[in-house]
């Protein structure tokens, strides 16, 4: 979870109204926050990530001063015209379609706004940002640059500008080869034959999303007016970005204003209109088990920053624009727990008396485990993480559809596991130098072509007089205690020897192998004895 830091002064000096250190440093963890530390007039908060809006210390001071009754009721920002227009070329509607945009005037730039707007910046990037994947922000001096601005494409050789953090010109394919943002973020970009920038009126480059923005427009303590633009593949959450910047700087004193943008028709952003929403009062007492006062509910959105109507049984709400976590009527009940105070709420004993049971799936698993561990084999547990080249290769299968991981860290693991056996051979090839026989099953999840979990059993046996008799024993003995009518039909798996190897039926539907491992596939493990293997899809048995 993002971890907010700032000084406790300039909280107060953004909250207009100072408030009792201790009182707030044991309330704040109420609203959703966790204090991480506190050292002298610093202090740590550790934000639960369904709250974006929080990222800053200007969006916790917002957040405090309606919960500890400083400003209750949906804040308000003064928004004015302005003429200034981004034309969306349909170029980019292939590489990274959306572009939102907001000008904010009259900025006092200061040591704490400046760290403060980065440190935001980056948590959007991370959290509803994806990593940039799903939008990246530039924030800009917009008096270094003319408008009309114009979003668009472009061939990654034709454009030159010079990167923030570095003094050479480059083109937008040398600043993905070497530049540690254009080397850490390029993969966005795979596969695309143009690149997005924006520029001004004049062509000078103000940024090229999702990587960097030019130093033409760096932000300075002199800054007085800044422009931000939000580009990605989410209109609703680039919108959202924008509200967060845009409000934050208007707590600093910033001036906010609309901007256009010609996008097939034009738009105005930023939208910091509050959303209309409604809960039943008695829904909301049956989800948090007691029953409230209208006044109490009033009260208790008020301090959570939302207008609030009620008549009758139904609580009418205006949600401020930049809470994008407000998605469905829970989420309102949970604010009214939370303004209300779940320290006030009282504990009561249940009223029934209940007994759980096992889902008959935990029943099946304990029983397997129990005929498992009575067969002589020890259990294991290991990684979901795999790569094609043991799942495939080694095992003499042609590769098929797979969970590819898109940035893997290592060859090691760049992809779901398909089959438990892999791994089982993998654990007795680092434990090749113990003494034999090893017996070894997991019940695991492997992830199918579906990207569906599926439950599967599998064991491995390696030992000097192993055979294909020895692990139908098993099999058999398997289904016996199970109580599980499987039954066996010949059948062929590259992984195993021909002719010693059966499929695994149940209810005229194969459902796994098992037989004694090629020499083929021994030797790719690095294992030096014969060894047998069973696996069973578990999903389809009852």
């Amino acid at each position: 979870m993002p971890v907010i830091n700032f000084s406790y002064r300039d909280l107060v000096t953004l909250m207009g109204r100072e408030i009792d250190k201790n009182d707030f440093l044991e309330r704040i963890p109420l609203i959703g926050c966790e204090i991480e530390r506190v050292e002298g007039d610093e202090i740590g908060i550790e934000i639960f990530p369904d709250r974006p809006d929080m990222n800053s210390v200007e969006g916790i001071a917002r957040a405090a001063r309606s919960f500890f009754g400083l400003e209750k009721g949906l804040k308000r920002y003064d928004v004015s015209d302005s003429d200034i227009v981004t034309y969306v070329d349909g170029s980019v509607k292939d590489v990274r379609p959306v572009i939102v945009t907001a000008l904010i005037k009259n900025v006092e730039m200061s040591d704490e706004l400046i760290a403060s707007l980065m440190d935001l910046q980056e948590k959007l990037h991370q959290g509803i940002g994806r990593n940039r994947k799903k939008i990246a922000i530039g924030v800009h001096d917009f008096d270094k640059v003319k408008p009309p601005f114009t979003y668009k494409a472009v061939d990654p050789k034709s454009v030159r500008f010079i990167p923030l953090n570095s003094y050479e010109e480059m083109d937008l394919v040398e600043i993905l080869e070497r530049h540690p943002k254009g080397i850490e973020y390029g993969h966005l970009l795979k596969g695309k034959r143009l690149y997005p920038i924006l520029v001004d009126s004049q062509e000078n480059v103000l940024s090229f999303p999702p990587i960097i923005n030019g130093t033409l427009t760096e932000v300075t303590p002199s800054t007085k007016n800044i422009f931000i633009d939000v580009t990605g593949i989410d209109r609703e959450t680039a919108s959202l970005a924008l509200n967060i910047i845009s409000t934050a700087l208007a707590e600093r004193g910033g001036e906010i204003y609309r901007t256009k943008v010609i996008d097939n028709g034009e738009k105005l952003y930023p939208d910091l209109e509050p959303r209309e929403m409604k809960v039943k009062k008695s829904y909301a007492e049956s989800i948090i088990g007691m029953r409230f006062k209208p006044e109490e509910i009033r009260e208790s959105l008020l301090r959570m920053g939302y207008d609030v109507k009620i008549d009758g049984d139904e609580i009418l709400l205006k949600v401020p624009a930049w809470r994008g976590d407000i998605l469905h009527e829970i989420d309102i009940v949970e604010d009214i727990a939370i303004g209300y105070g779940f320290d006030r709420i009282e504990p009561e004993n249940p009223k029934y008396l209940t007994y759980g049971k096992p889902l008959e799936k935990a029943r099946l698993i304990k029983k397997l485990r129990t005929i498992m561990i009575g067969l002589g084999f020890y259990e294991v547990e290991t990684l979901t993480l795999s790569n094609e080249k043991d799942e495939f290769d080694k095992l003499g299968m042609k590769r098929g559809k797979i969970v590819k991981i898109e940035n893997p860290i290592s060859e090691e693991y760049t992809c779901l596991r398909k089959s438990l056996l892999p791994s089982l051979l993998k654990i007795c090839r680092a434990n090749r130098h113990r003494s034999l026989p090893q017996r070894i099953f997991e019940i695991g999840y492997i992830v199918n072509e579906r990207a569906k979990n599926e439950l599967h059993l599998s064991f491995l046996e390696i030992d000097e007089k192993t055979n294909f008799s020895r692990c139908k024993s098993l099999f058999e003995a398997i289904s016996r205690d199970a109580g599980i009518d499987m039954k066996i039909k010949r059948s062929n798996h590259p992984a195993f020897i021909e002719g010693r190897c059966a499929g695994i039926l149940y209810k005229e539907k194969e459902i796994g192998f098992f037989g004694e491992i090629h020499p083929r596939t021994l030797v790719e493990f690095e294992l030096e004895h014969p060894g047998i293997a069973l696996e069973i899809n578990l999903e389809h048995l009852e």
